[in-house]
């Protein structure tokens, strides 16, 4: 299986590099590549399509901040997907990016072939807003991953009109000022003869056809408020904090227009009593001095239920215990945390005169009196030790 390469390398700029610096290299790369340029050239159209896919994710500052944070895995198919043009074939990139490069550039490489946005240069619509959830979860979703069904208010494709934004198929109309083809051409003499330049159709805004009657329910948009129930897959290990994405689930486009990203903002519940750091689940254990004294065997809680270890006789206040593999795993990864147990040998705050009398008894004895082994960790010992 080929691994896929970093997005920074792909358009050769560095992590520090700004919108303008990513923008400007995105076009070089996709220029250099592009298949009017490269005619049967398979090689030169995937690496294309690979250089519009680092460039829908490092132009969008949330999709960026993930891609640094969790690199490829947070694209990953169960981490909400990411980009997606490797399903994207070439006129569907230029249909949400063809801005960037300009229909005059193009006309002129191309021999006024223009921008390829769409149906043969046509552009449907506005592309629609991305839209930004919180979802709250619990320890065993985000350890074990969980589809979830949410339902989530934002523009939906008008069901009336299809997304066209007209009343009836008889009220759309092919623009008479392109006739159809959603861009106007125009012959300019300058010192190296006729150039011909291709822009975007003012009449239509490239859309290569023109509403004359609007659909009453979207009042022409194409799409009305609405609610969908959206299908979430969580994949194992999410944690606080971290964006997943889902292409096309967001707002819906203006007539016809590509629809926004849903963008998932992870939440964690806490945890009755567990605590969570990192890829580790901590638990803070209270025996009695009677139980450190003798051992015990006792129950605590897991994320995956409850599980039984055992306190040798003689455990001090402080120990800690490791159960492996019972923490958080790594998202689209193999490695796994573990649970850590700090016993805290409990202290009694009220006694009887009679268990007084007894304990002063003790108070005297050799075995009572503290005496720490040289091989004994100190706290700070302790804690590197468990949380590395």
């Amino acid at each position: 299986m080929s691994t896929k390469r970093d997005y920074y390398e792909i358009l050769g700029v560095s992590k520090s590099a700004g919108a303008d610096e990513i923008k400007k290299a995105y076009r070089k790369v996709a220029m250099q590549y592009h298949p009017d340029r490269n005619p049967g050239d398979k090689a030169a159209e995937d690496k294309f399509k690979e250089a519009a896919e680092a460039y829908e994710v490092l132009s969008d500052a949330d999709k960026k901040a993930k891609y640094d944070r969790f690199g490829h895995a947070a694209f990953a198919p169960g981490a909400g997907g990411g980009g997606g043009f490797h399903n994207m074939n070439t006129e569907d990139i230029f249909s949400q990016f063809g801005d960037i490069f300009g229909d005059d550039v193009f006309g002129s490489f191309f021999g006024g072939g223009g921008s390829r946005r769409g149906g043969g240069g046509r552009a449907r619509g506005q592309r629609g807003s991305n839209l930004r959830i919180k979802l709250k979860l619990n320890f065993e979703e985000m350890a074990k991953g969980v589809t979830k069904n949410v339902k989530v208010k934002k523009y939906i494709v008008c069901s009336t009109c299809g997304g066209n934004g007209a009343k009836d198929k008889s009220s759309v109309q092919t623009c008479s000022t392109c006739n159809g083809s959603g861009q106007v051409r125009k012959m300019t003499n300058t010192f190296l003869g006729q150039m011909q330049t291709v822009t975007t159709c003012p009449t239509c805004n490239g859309e290569g056809t023109t509403v004359t009657a609007k659909c009453g329910s979207c009042k022409g948009e194409g799409r009305v408020y609405g609610e969908e129930t959206i299908t979430i897959e969580i994949p194992a290990g999410v944690q606080e904090g971290m964006q997943l994405s889902m292409g096309g689930k967001g707002n819906a486009g203006e007539r016809g227009g590509m629809p926004g990203d849903l963008i998932i903002q992870i939440e964690e519940e806490s945890h009755a009593e567990l605590h969570r750091d990192g890829l580790n689940v901590a638990y803070e254990l209270h025996i009695s001095f009677i139980d450190a004294v003798f051992g015990t065997q006792v129950e605590v809680p897991t994320i995956d239920g409850r599980a039984k270890i055992k306190i040798p006789p003689g455990t001090q206040s402080g120990k800690i215990f490791r159960l492996k593999g019972k923490g958080f795993p790594e998202v689209q990864g193999y490695g796994k945390g573990d649970q850590l147990i700090e016993v805290n040998v409990w202290t009694p705050q009220h006694i009887s005169a009679e268990e007084k009398t007894m304990l002063e008894k003790l108070s005297g004895s050799e075995n009572f009196k503290p005496k720490p082994h040289k091989s004994d960790k100190s706290f700070f010992d302790k804690l590197k030790e468990a949380f590395n």
